[in-house]
């Protein structure tokens, strides 16, 4: 019984540091991006046009950014979470399509932030 509650606990303690790891991972490369969307809008905005979509949405895709990463780390509002982690998945997923189908190469960072996203969402659910 004493081993079934170390293998429990290692695999307790292994969870959380994939979990933060890829979180942290997620949060770095959303808010760098959140952030250029602001400091770099006539940038942005000139791609968001060739990729097909409006530059009015620039901003507040920049804050929703933001607030889904508040709403990632913060355990109190559950469902408010979930919608966040849904977001993003939607989020990434155009953003994958919209320069795939551009074909301008530059849709890795999206699969990326996909495949952290889905990791960070599977291993938040194995958190005590």
């Amino acid at each position: 019984k004493k081993k079934e509650t170390k293998a429990k606990t290692m695999s307790q303690k292994r969870d959380r540091i994939i979990y933060f790891i890829s979180t942290g991972l997620l949060t770095a490369m959303t808010g760098v991006s959140a952030v250029m969307y602001f400091f770099k809008f006539d940038d942005v905005s000139a791609t968001f046009e060739k990729l097909g979509y409006p530059s009015h949405i620039v901003l507040p895709l920049a804050t929703a950014k933001i607030l889904g990463l508040i709403a990632i780390w913060t355990r109190k509002f559950q469902t408010l979470k979930e919608w966040a982690y849904a977001g993003f998945f939607f989020d990434f997923v155009l953003a994958f399509l919209a320069h795939y189908y551009a074909q301008d190469g530059e849709f890795a960072p999206a699969i990326g932030a996909a495949v952290l996203l889905l990791v960070s969402y599977f291993f938040e659910k194995k958190l005590p």
